[in-house]
């Protein structure tokens, strides 16, 4: 009779994380209700940085990369194009609260404007994550069409 080893940790390990993953939510968002979220997110985060960090755009510009993902991956692949456009878009709407700017509607927009020129990289990175998320997906969607 042979005896049966129990697997490495590693292998443990890896068994759980899947797991966990098959647990997660698979939303599908239409190319709006992705907007929404995208949009609806990061504002709530703007908030939640301003209350919590007083107004750090790092921590803001670091916390919009997962957003983009999350939405990337959770589009539907009819509105896989709109990923990509939203995604700048609701970081434009988050930094509202972030943005540091004078009173008024001036200070506000020159705020905004410094904000999204000095955090241009975080922008563009995460813009760049939800295209290459949404490339993936696309060419794995072709494959699987040319192979049925």
């Amino acid at each position: 009779m042979a005896v049966r080893r129990p697997a490495p940790p590693v292998v443990l390990a890896v068994r759980r994380i899947a797991r966990a993953v098959r647990r997660m939510p698979n939303p599908r968002l239409t190319g709006l209700g992705g907007g929404v979220f995208c949009g609806a997110l990061m504002l709530a985060l703007g908030c939640l940085d301003w209350v919590l960090f007083g107004s750090s755009l790092t921590v803001y510009s670091v916390l919009f990369l997962p957003v983009c993902a999350l939405t990337a991956v959770w589009i539907r692949k009819a509105d896989l194009v709109t990923a990509p456009v939203v995604v700048p878009i609701a970081f434009a709407a988050g930094l509202l609260p972030v943005a540091n700017g004078s009173n008024g509607a001036d200070g506000l927009l020159m705020g905004l404007v410094t904000a999204l020129a000095t955090q241009a990289g975080w922008l563009y990175g995460g813009t760049l994550l939800a295209g290459l998320i949404v490339t993936v997906r696309r060419i794995r969607m072709m494959r699987r069409r040319r192979q049925a």
